[in-house]
């Protein structure tokens, strides 16, 4: 027998010489090095939702108050989940449809998860066309939306830097008025007033056609080799906004009235945590932020090696998240505070709430820096990269899930195929780049992942804890990990983050609210357009049960019987790695002590194949104990 091999407990065996890829399938790729897939993560979860819509919320939701529902529905429902996504990929080392060899019974919760980020990346990638517009536009000595007087501009714009220069010895009215920066973003780069209504969507923008042609592009080329390609991106991509961040956070704290922005900011408005609505903005924000129920944790953990430490990075990886957020609402509100001084009105009615605050609050914010088109465009190449790496797992999520599906034929042709998914979901977002498109991007943006996304996640609970097992899943992590998770985990996976998310997800229907863009209200066919975005995932769960059961044989009862229980060769893709009850169902696999067989075959007990071992001695003792009751 070889000499017996012992690792540390929670680094791979592979990654002891260094190659951190002879444990994982070559055909279907992996992380090339060890902070890919941290970095990956942390790229993916610290996205433009920090900037452009934690502060968003915030500012809507009671300020300050809106930090407690957040690290609520952080601890209930954002780190278990987290921690179980993750769990699923790398165990399995499969996609999101793949996954559900585990429970084929409920594979449409993987054809909802798909159908949710498909709809996700196509306006996601607009916003990042935004972004590349503003990036083009920065490169000016004297940066557009500074001044009034374009021919964009009406009578209501009011250039803040005259009444701040000038001798005005009479009050000036500025309630009705708009910053230059405010009508560059609504009358230059949306050309909304050109668009009556989400039913009148007007002619298409050919300059925001080209950015989102463009920002398309790179995603393509980014992910043309799939993870080993984006996990080297992201080592700019998920650092560089950091750097910048700070700059700015140090540059608006040390403006005049700033301290205004920060009170509003932090102050507790706790009549709000009485609101339903707060609570589901929290919610979703998380799910948002940390990308849970997308299927992108899920497809990154996938492409680990089998004994990684995911316990360890869902803290960094979800707490690092957090704090990101609440550094990213202190830029923004200092700013608010600042602009709120300047114009002597209070802060809440400094910027309208909608999705344009970050392309008109910040743009307004540049100008105020000396270099103002280096800041900004400073500015905006760190919304680019923030955006970037979280598409990149958007698309990662639908290739790596297609392709799992079809490995045969779709591995060996991967960037075609995902050079047909980018071409398809550019042209499906072509009717946002019209003078319209605003209109139809908020309603993506409200229903896409709503409830939707509640359902999927959900349903993936209950399946893992109830129909696969709580006590099964807590044995494919100690067999993985080295541990078993702690009853924090098993408290919220049982009880405390279904029942949360269903009593959110009743909330959410029970008290609906129309959608809304300013001051335009959406038609009723738009709502019902977008109620059936939301259905229409939650639909794919029934669809995919009468598909399961078709394909099983005997009686109804039997065909969901066999149809719930997890196939034959679910379990480590690797057969190196299916030690204990796994090995048994390995092809060809005929010896009564098959971990025996594989201890010699690959030479002595590690302390993973002590895992195995104390996890069948479990199994046996259970085993008995029902016997005899």
């Amino acid at each position: 027998l070889a000499q017996p091999v012992t690792p540390d407990l929670l680094v791979s065996p592979s990654s002891q010489d260094g190659d951190l890829g002879s444990e994982c399938p070559e055909d279907r790729g992996n992380w090339t090095g060890r902070l890919d897939f941290l970095l990956s993560c942390i790229g993916y979860c610290v996205g433009l939702g920090n900037v452009w819509r934690f502060p968003y919320r915030a500012y809507t939701n009671g300020g300050g108050a809106f930090l407690i529902p957040y690290f609520i529905m952080l601890a209930i429902c954002g780190i278990p989940i987290f921690f179980m996504e993750l769990s699923l990929g790398q165990f399995s080392s499969l996609g999101p449809l793949a996954v559900w060899k585990i429970s084929p019974l409920f594979k449409g919760v993987g054809m909802g998860t798909i159908l949710i980020v498909s709809l996700v990346a196509i306006y996601y990638n607009m916003i990042i066309a935004y972004v590349l517009f503003y990036l083009f536009a920065s490169l000016t000595s004297d940066l557009p939306w500074q001044h009034c007087g374009n021919w964009w501009n009406t009578d209501l714009c009011l250039d803040h830097h005259v009444i701040k220069a000038g001798n005005t010895t009479f009050p000036i009215n500025i309630t009705n008025t708009v910053s230059p920066s405010e009508e560059y973003w609504s009358r230059y780069v949306l050309h909304i007033q050109g668009s009556s209504g989400i039913g009148d969507p007007g002619r298409i923008r050919w300059n925001l056609c080209l950015c989102l042609l463009l920002s398309w592009t790179i995603v393509y080329l980014c992910i043309l080799k799939g993870v080993k390609s984006s996990g080297k991106v992201v080592y700019f991509t998920a650092t560089f906004p950091y750097l910048i961040l700070v700059m700015l956070l140090i540059r608006g704290v040390t403006l005049e009235g700033a301290w205004k922005g920060i009170r509003f900011y932090l102050t507790p408005q706790f009549d709000h945590l009485l609101s339903s609505k707060v609570w589901i903005e929290a919610a979703l924000q998380i799910f948002y932020s940390l990308g849970v129920g997308f299927g992108g944790l899920l497809t990154f953990a996938s492409y680990n090696t089998f004994h990684q430490n995911i316990y360890r990075d869902t803290f960094i990886v979800t707490l690092g998240n957090a704090i990101t957020s609440i550094l990213a609402g202190f830029a923004i509100f200092s700013v608010l505070g600042y602009m709120s001084q300047e114009l002597g009105v209070p802060v809440n009615q400094v910027a309208k709430a909608g999705p344009g605050l970050a392309f008109v609050v910040y743009p307004q914010a540049m100008t105020m820096l000396p270099l103002s088109p280096f800041w900004s465009f400073l500015f905006f190449f760190m919304l680019l990269t923030l955006g970037l790496d979280s598409q990149f797992a958007f698309m990662e999520t639908i290739v790596t899930a297609v392709t799992d599906e079809f490995p045969y034929y779709l591995r060996p042709k991967k960037a075609s195929f995902s050079a047909v998914i980018c071409i398809a979901l550019f042209l499906m977002g072509l009717i946002l780049t019209t003078e319209g498109g605003m209109y139809w991007l908020v309603l993506l943006d409200d229903y896409s992942a709503g409830f939707g996304l509640m359902v999927v996640v959900i349903t993936t609970c209950l399946v893992v804890t109830r129909v696969y097992g709580i006590k099964r899943f807590c044995r494919d992590i100690h067999m993985m990990l080295g541990f078993k998770p702690g009853p924090y985990f098993t408290a919220c996976w049982m009880v405390l983050s279904p029942v949360t998310m269903m009593a959110l997800l009743v909330y959410n229907i029970v008290k609906y609210q129309p959608s809304e863009y300013g001051s335009y209200r959406f038609p009723t066919w738009a709502e019902v357009l977008g109620i059936l975005m939301g259905v229409l995932s939650c639909l794919m769960i029934p669809l995919g049960m009468v598909v399961a059961v078709l394909r099983e044989e005997g009686t109804l009862w039997e065909r969901v019987q066999q149809a719930s229980r997890p196939t034959m060769d679910w379990g480590p893709s690797l057969e190196e790695n299916r030690t204990g009850m796994y090995v048994a169902s390995l092809a060809g696999s005929q010896s009564p002590k098959p971990l025996m067989v594989h201890m010699r075959k690959y030479g002595g007990i590690t302390s993973y194949e002590n895992t195995a071992i104390e996890v069948d001695r479990e199994m046996e003792e259970e085993d008995e104990e029902e016997s005899m009751m």
